[in-house]
């Protein structure tokens, strides 16, 4: 049977992420010690493990149907690939960054400088448009040191939380782009249908993991007020209870918004107010 190659990190952090995400679409494969290739056991579906940094570039040239890698990646290979899905992590902030005590307030007075990034082509480019000629320092890793030991007047490097650049005496002088992990495919889109299954399924998890279900009970004449708060994906789920004053509602709920919407309907007499996880969910 032809199988459809689905490209993953071979190692890391979005290695693990990647194979949970997979895990939880029923997309279950077991990797055999090193090896660089597992089978999907319920769907026609073969796994690769590739370096991340590669996974772009061999599914723009066909090696590999989809694949599983940053969008940070993609834009500094400039492969041509299709972006099936966003799949909600890894997310993160590419920073043009300068030393605390810098002078230097806009991209453009950069010229003239020494700039080390791991990302030479996006950098080379972002630079380029705000007319800023440097010399780019292309490195693979501890970008952020390289100003404290006189290699370069300014870095740009991902950021998460910014604790990295503090510690290093830097800050930031403008971001580049953001950028997360994503679905990519080739965009000859070989075999559709199961290509489209792997997108449906991986969607049903990213959109679980933005929602909870939240079930309370809530007085009758209390319950236009409550689906204002709630109002839900389409509609909540509305059933009487034995006491005739009184209904439950179950109801989606966007996970980040979670606390704040049990508090609202706490004050508007709601009781029994109860948060489950979805673990996959189709909408």
């Amino acid at each position: 049977m032809n199988h459809l190659r689905i490209g993953v990190p071979s190692k890391g952090r979005l290695s693990e992420q990647a194979a949970e995400l997979l895990g939880q679409a029923g997309l279950h494969f077991r990797r055999q010690d090193r090896s660089l290739f597992a089978r999907v056991s319920e769907l026609p579906v073969d796994v690769t493990f590739l370096r991340t940094d590669d996974i772009p570039v061999l599914c723009a040239e066909g090696a590999i149907d989809m694949g599983i890698t940053g969008s940070d990646l993609i834009a500094e290979s400039g492969a041509d690939v299709e972006v099936r899905l966003a799949l909600g992590v890894g997310k993160c902030r590419l920073a043009l960054c300068v030393p605390d005590d810098s002078d230097i307030q806009s991209p453009g007075e950069l010229n003239g400088c020494r700039v080390a990034t791991s990302f030479p082509q996006v950098t080379q480019r972002y630079l380029a448009e705000h007319r800023a000629d440097v010399h780019l320092v292309p490195l693979s890793g501890s970008v952020e040191i390289m100003i404290a030991l006189g290699v370069a007047d300014a870095i740009v490097d991902l950021v998460e939380t910014g604790s990295t650049l503090a510690a290093n005496r830097l800050r930031v002088l403008t971001e580049i782009g953001t950028y997360e992990t994503v679905l990519i495919q080739n965009r000859q889109r070989a075999k559709p249908e199961i290509a489209n299954r792997v997108v449906r399924r991986l969607e049903g998890v990213v959109i679980a993991r933005s929602y909870s279900l939240l079930e309370y009970n809530i007085p009758k004449e209390k319950l236009a007020e409550a689906e204002q708060i709630t109002p839900g994906f389409n509609s909540p789920t509305v059933s009487q209870l034995e006491d005739p004053a009184w209904c439950a509602v179950r109801v989606m709920v966007r996970r980040k918004e979670v606390i704040r919407v049990m508090e609202q309907l706490e004050s508007l007499g709601a009781s029994a107010i109860l948060e489950t996880a979805i673990a996959n969910c189709r909408l």
